[in-house]
């Protein structure tokens, strides 16, 4: 009997390793389909592609036009990420350890953006810089990007607080430390992967960016997200799988190295 439930668990176990497998292959195999198009000697989109080539991500390279839309959003990226962070540290800290009336709507406002349509976003963004004649400046990319990735960070800095053993801290100020000495000499070191993992999020969630990006864009100014979508309304060359392919490595290793940290928080 014994040996009957055994095997039968194992046959569930094993049922569900399969069935986790497929799934997970069948969501990846797009991502296959990219990045084995980016390779492709076509001059066109076409699986199976009918040779192997390396072409297309010189061309990438050597167009100045995606290099500068590249470099646009590695930069818009990196300011969200640093100001998203910057934001979120002090609200982080207000949210968890402060006492002040309203703080569960003050928290519900930092994580708005992530439920509300980001469409609805761009649209009401879009019209206050543009009735502020700053569409298509950097300032518009960034601000309108720190508003999206900015509960990620928030969120991600609030559980590692929430991990932290206060009486630690406490026990510095004890020793004769300041508040703010502790909080930077001895919480900042213990929390520091969750707010490196925030703002990973953070400048994750800029990096893919689309929707905002696409309103905020102009033609003297563009992030690799818009510069794909214009491309594909006029051309359909595997350089666009070559942009796509470098824009899923880029967010892989993102979301490995944030993963890393949360893991090394938590310990």
């Amino acid at each position: 009997m014994l040996l009957s439930q055994g095997s039968m668990g194992w046959k569930l176990k094993s049922s569900l390793y399969v069935i986790t497998g497929a799934i997970a292959a069948f969501l990846a195999l797009p991502i296959f389909f990219i990045v084995a198009l980016s390779f492709g000697s076509s001059r066109w989109l076409v699986f199976p592609p009918p040779a192997w080539t390396l072409k297309w991500y010189e061309k990438f390279f050597e167009n100045p036009q995606w290099m500068e839309s590249a470099m646009t959003s590695l930069k818009v990226a990196l300011l969200t990420s640093i100001i998203a962070t910057l934001i979120a540290m002090p609200a982080s800290f207000a949210l968890v350890r402060g006492k002040f009336k309203g703080r569960d709507y003050l928290y519900s406002l930092f994580t708005l953006p992530m439920i509300v349509p980001v469409v609805i976003i761009a649209v009401a963004v879009y019209g206050v810089f543009l009735n502020l004649g700053l569409t298509g400046t950097l300032f518009a990319f960034v601000v309108s990007h720190v508003i999206v990735a900015l509960p990620f960070a928030v969120i991600s800095i609030i559980n590692s607080l929430r991990l932290f053993d206060k009486s630690i801290e406490d026990a510095a100020v004890i020793c004769g430390a300041s508040r703010l000495q502790a909080i930077i000499k001895v919480t900042f070191p213990v929390i520091k992967p969750g707010i490196f993992a925030g703002a990973l999020f953070a400048f994750l969630v800029s990096w893919d960016e689309v929707v905002i990006s696409v309103m905020m864009a102009s033609p003297e100014l563009q992030t690799l997200p818009v510069k794909m979508w214009s491309t594909l309304r006029q051309d359909l060359t595997p350089v666009i799988a070559v942009a796509s392919t470098l824009l899923i490595l880029l967010s892989l290793f993102i979301m490995t190295a944030a993963s890393i940290a949360r893991r090394y928080s938590n310990r």
